[in-house]
């Protein structure tokens, strides 16, 4: 219940008058205590504030707005005592509202006194300041976190001067980065940072004096630490200014870049370098392209290769270069297209020069890229490839010529291989002079096809670096004395004198015998062939310690300077004369010096002059280590009779060889094809098997797998008979099964050997 007093307040006249003031105050809450604390009045404002109705809250204790932390304190009795004792008392601080919610109120407690001085009750106003607290609270928040933020800046000097550039504050990156703590430089002008001569200049007061005049300054140069050391510092001073305009002082923010310049120093140095590098670049064109193709660096690489000079090239489209057919075929956009879609481009083309001359060059382009999906624009390098692609071109001619050449051996070896055949069937029969004439008319020329067939081999194999030397200890006046044996009978046609001058002692060298009697009979023979009858040939042979010596002369129709200078390379021939019968390919030097060269000798022509003769030197190193010389020596061979099967498709051929062998005392059988042959083999079980490569259908390496693939025939000796000659034919034939390979024309002789070295 309210208490009497209270009540007789309301009971007179201006009571309505009262209650309209207090329901028209909305932002405070108006409301009156009794002396204990209990709600007597409530206005809309309260209401309002507080959460609560009339009828909701009067009559209870105002400590209902207090939280329990202000309870604890006994905060409510402390208010109504202080402000009957003090006549008032003001608060601030946390309330609570219906729902429980908090608010920040200012609060004003007067007490209500009687005529006599007595405490009638308390009138309490209360206002919601939690806006404007909040407001403080941000106020307060950011002004502490700017001051931190300033304090704790380690990166950047951030500290105040005066009017006159005294330091007034002074953080920690102001401390790193200069080395004055803050009681050291607070005080002191900032001009200590600078150096003397900027001092004397007075460049520190003109800073402050740009700063006043625009505002802020910015500025980047050498400062000074404490310890006397200089870093590159970016300077940005701020004029402080009130709202009259009238200057309170400056902001100065520093901030060490050393490192930064010492960076962009080196970017500056490697981009120098990289552009003294692009210029120096000569034998490549590069330049760099806009996104539409436009030419935007030119380096000197592409002055010489082009022929243009940058001031001609520059902003023109780099299509200029392409021929014109290319240009009207859309070539450059396709390939800047093609490079923008994938980044990177290599193409070979031709390219056309400033004078009109193409070449053929390898072309990058290297998209740089951007922002978004545009490129920025491309890197485009240019090679001149016309030699290499003129290597390729002669290197393919020379595999086409050793292909073509390897074909005509074949095709000339397979009618070459019935004839000898014939002739050595003849040479059985006959003993008439004119018949005897006649066969060895056709031996010799026989053998001269055959030399020439096994030269054109030796040059692609030469040429294409597939010759093979099987070296063996060799005695070379014996080696010299056989050569000349089989190039005599040349030299005697030819009605020349012949005279072998050997070393007075044996000569061990490494060597392969077959090859080196080779060379020496090409030498005899192109001496015989170039010499006209009767003629004379010198050979002599002499050892200087670690160097051997052979020369053969002639008295022949000698050599120009300029045909000494190509003489060794091949195809490369004297003048003939149209009444010469035997001549050559001009292969036989050529030979010469490649063998004698792959046996780490030397080879040289000499001659006075135009039919004065000729003079070739070889040099070869001699063997100092004791070996016993490799026999050269030939003995007639007598085979026993053997069961042998011949398989050639050539009809000729294969007869000529079955009778030859026949005659021999052997039993001779002869198959066409390769299933013919394997059933005959099977059947007859020969001890040998003379068998052609080129057979239509199974070919004669496929025959000669399923041979060894039939227990019964596991003793039978492959011999591959062909025309084709070459080291690949070789390899194949020995993985095929074969155990001996030898090429059309047969000499009979060598096949005798064969059919005897059945193990």
């Amino acid at each position: 219940m309210l208490a009497p007093t209270m009540l007789a307040l309301f009971s007179n006249g201006h009571d309505e008058l009262f209650r309209r003031f207090m329901d028209s105050v909305h932002d405070y809450a108006i409301f009156l205590l009794t002396p204990e604390g209990q709600i007597a009045s409530w206005n809309v404002g309260a209401e309002r504030i507080k959460g609560y109705r009339a009828d909701e809250i009067i009559g209870q204790h105002f400590s209902v707005f207090y939280p329990q932390e202000a309870l604890e304190r006994d905060l409510p009795a402390q208010a109504l005592c202080t402000a009957a004792q003090q006549g008032q008392w003001r608060d601030e601080g946390w309330r609570l509202r219906k729902d429980g919610s908090r608010f920040w109120a200012s609060v004003l407690i007067s007490p209500l006194l009687g005529v006599n001085g007595e405490v009638l009750g308390f009138s309490k106003v209360t206002r919601d300041m939690t806006q404007r607290r909040e407001g403080e609270q941000r106020l307060v928040e950011s002004e502490r976190n700017l001051r931190l933020l300033v304090e704790t800046v380690q990166d950047y000097a951030i500290f105040s001067l005066d009017c006159h550039g005294v330091i007034t504050s002074w953080n920690r990156g102001a401390q790193r980065i200069k080395g004055y703590t803050a009681q050291e430089a607070i005080g002191k002008h900032f001009s200590v940072f600078y150096e003397p001569p900027e001092v004397a200049r007075g460049w520190p007061q003109e800073e402050l004096a740009r700063a006043t005049e625009r505002g802020r300054f910015e500025d980047e140069g050498w400062r000074v630490r404490k310890d006397g050391t200089r870093f590159w510092a970016n300077v940005v001073i701020t004029a402080i200014k009130d709202e009259q305009g009238q200057l309170l002082g400056f902001s100065k923010v520093t901030r060490d870049l050393t490192e930064r310049r010492r960076h962009e120093q080196q970017l500056r140095e490697r981009e120098e370098s990289l552009r003294l590098l692009v210029e120096g670049v000569r034998d490549h064109a590069m330049f760099l392209l806009d996104a539409q193709g436009r030419i935007k660096v030119w380096n000197a690489g592409g002055q010489r290769l082009l022929g243009y000079d940058s001031s001609e090239v520059l902003e023109r489209d780099a299509s200029m270069f392409y021929p014109q057919e290319d240009r009207l075929a859309g070539k450059p956009q396709a390939e800047l297209a093609s490079a923008r879609s994938a980044g990177h481009l290599l193409v070979e083309g031709w390219r056309q020069r400033a004078d009109g001359t193409t070449f053929w060059a390898e072309v990058t382009t290297t998209r740089l890229d951007g922002d978004g999906d545009t490129p920025r624009g491309f890197i485009r390098i240019v090679r001149d490839l016309t030699e290499r692609r003129r290597a390729e071109t002669l290197e393919m001619e020379g595999r086409r010529l050793s292909e073509f050449i390897a074909v005509l051996s074949h095709e000339l070896r397979n009618p070459l291989a019935p004839i000898r055949n014939a002739v050595a069937i003849l040479d059985r029969f006959t003993s008439e002079p004119q018949a005897r004439w006649c066969l060895d008319l056709l031996g010799r020329q026989i053998a001269h096809m055959s030399r020439l067939v096994d030269d054109l081999l030796d040059v692609s194999r030469i040429t294409s670096g597939k010759i093979r030397l099987e070296p063996v200890a060799l005695e070379l006046n014996t080696l010299v004395r056989m050569a000349v044996d089989t190039a005599s009978a040349m030299v005697k046609q030819r009605g020349h004198a012949l005279t072998v001058r050997l070393a007075p002692a044996p000569i061990q060298i490494m060597g392969d015998t077959t090859r080196l009697t080779q060379v020496v009979a090409n030498l005899l023979t192109n001496a015989a062939k170039y010499t006209p009858p009767p003629g004379r040939i010198d050979v002599s042979v002499s050892n200087d310690g670690d160097i051997v010596t052979l020369q053969v002369c002639d008295n022949g129709i000698g050599m120009s300077e300029s045909l000494l200078q190509r003489a060794f390379k091949p195809f490369v021939q004297g003048v003939r004369a149209l009444d010469r019968a035997e001549g050559g390919l001009g292969v036989g030097l050529a030979l010469v010096k490649s063998i004698v060269e792959l046996h780490g000798g030397s080879v040289s022509a000499a001659s006075p002059g135009i039919g004065k003769g000729s003079t070739i030197t070889i040099t070869l190193p001699v063997q100092k280590q004791t070996a016993t010389p490799a026999s050269i020596a030939t003995q007639t061979i007598v085979p026993s009779p053997q069961r042998v099967l011949v398989v050639d498709d050539h009809h000729d051929a294969a007869e000529s060889m079955a009778m030859l062998l026949r005659m021999s005392g052997h039993d001779v059988q002869v198959a066409q094809d390769g299933p013919m042959a394997l059933g005959m083999a099977a059947a007859l079980r020969p001890d040998f098997v003379l068998l052609d490569i080129g057979l239509p259908g199974m070919d004669g390496y496929e025959l000669a797998r399923r041979i060894r693939e039939l227990p019964e025939l596991g003793r039978v000796q492959l011999i591959a008979v062909t025309g084709r000659g070459q080291e690949a034919d070789r390899q194949t034939a020995a993985a095929a099964g074969f155990h001996s390979f030898i090429t059309k024309p047969v000499d009979p002789e060598e096949l005798a050997r064969l059919l005897t070295s059945r193990p």
